[in-house]
C-alpha cells in the first residue's frame, strides 16, 4: 500500500469554474460585474437597465465566470457585420484579482472564441493595454496576434 510518506501531509483543492453566457440582467449580475469592473476601469459599472440591454442585445454576449459560484470574471463579445464579413471585438475582460491563477481568464477568452467562430465571425480582434503584461501573454499564448496598426479613438 502507497501514500503520501509518514507525516507528509497532501490537500488537493478542487476549483469549479463555470463559465456562461448572461442572457438575464439580476440584481446578483449587476452586484458581481460592479465588484470587478473597477479592477480594469474607472468607468461606472452598469446599472439593471444597462445590463438589460447588453443581455437582449442578439450582437452582444456577456460571458461570466463563476468560480465556486460567485461571479469572479467577464468578458464582452461584440459581433459586427461590415462589407468584408462577420467580425468580433473582445471588449472589457477582467477577472477578480483574488481568483487569478485558475485559468479563468483563458477559459473567458476561449469560450468567446468558439462563440464567434461557431456563429460566423472571420476573426475575433481586442485591445490590450501594454501595462498588463499577464493578460498580454495570456493573448499571445492562446493564438492572439499584435497587428501592425495604430489604434486611434474619438472620444465624447
Amino acid at each position: 500500500m502507497s501514500g503520501p510518506p509518514t507525516g507528509a501531509a497532501s490537500s488537493v483543492r478542487a476549483v469549479s469554474v463555470v463559465i456562461e453566457i448572461a442572457t438575464v440582467a439580476t440584481e446578483e449580475l449587476r452586484a458581481g460585474i460592479a465588484r470587478i469592473l473597477p479592477q480594469l476601469s474607472s468607468s461606472p459599472p452598469p446599472d439593471l437597465e444597462a445590463l438589460a440591454a447588453i443581455t437582449a442585445d442578439p450582437d452582444s454576449s456577456l460571458f461570466v465566470a463563476r468560480l465556486d459560484g460567485e461571479i469572479v470574471g467577464s468578458l464582452t463579445l461584440v459581433l459586427y457585420r461590415i462589407p468584408t464579413g462577420l467580425k468580433a471585438w473582445i471588449e472589457d475582460v477582467v477577472v477578480d484579482e483574488a481568483a487569478r491563477g485558475h485559468g479563468i481568464g483563458e477559459l473567458l477568452n476561449r469560450a468567446a472564441l468558439d462563440d464567434a467562430k461557431a456563429r460566423g465571425a472571420k476573426g475575433v480582434s481586442l485591445t490590450s493595454r501594454p501595462s498588463r503584461e499577464a493578460a498580454n501573454r495570456l493573448y499571445q499564448r492562446i493564438g492572439f496576434t499584435s497587428r501592425e496598426t495604430n489604434v486611434y479613438r474619438y472620444d465624447f
